[in-house]
């Protein structure tokens, strides 16, 4: 079976070159499923915005539990007087101001994910190694 023929136009010297030359065996190849699910879900993800919170948010105040005997709960409170802020509850996830539960900053994520990397071969990129199997007769 012939391969098709594929049209090159170029410009050597000044001259309009026209050739026709057989296109590679390689392209006959069938379409990996595999492969082409494996680029588009990774290209996919370099489309996606980081998310996080600061690793001291919720942290950025002094505070210290009064224990017990005040009759008010034994989350840690901010220090001080004279401001609003005195004597509010801190560092909780339950407290205005305090930190979330599980922070998102834990999560060490890669948001672009390098589309090129090892693969299980193909028989057919084995072939294209060997120049000699390429070829049709």
């Amino acid at each position: 079976m012939a391969r098709p023929q594929v049209s090159i136009h170029g410009c050597e010297d000044g001259a309009l070159i026209s050739r026709q030359l057989a296109l590679p065996a390689i392209f006959k190849a069938p379409i990996r499923p595999d492969v082409v699910h494996f680029v588009h879900s990774n290209i996919a993800k370099n489309h996606r915005q980081a998310y996080a919170v600061s690793k001291e948010a919720g942290h950025q105040t002094s505070a210290e539990s009064w224990g017990t005997g005040r009759a008010v709960a034994r989350i840690p409170r901010v220090r001080g007087g004279g401001t609003h802020r005195a004597g509010q509850g801190a560092y909780g996830n339950m407290c205005r101001s305090g930190r979330m539960f599980a922070p998102t900053w834990l999560l060490v994520a890669t948001w672009d994910v390098s589309v090129s990397g090892p693969r299980p071969p193909s028989k057919l990129s084995e072939r294209s190694t060997h120049p000699t199997l390429c070829q049709e007769t």
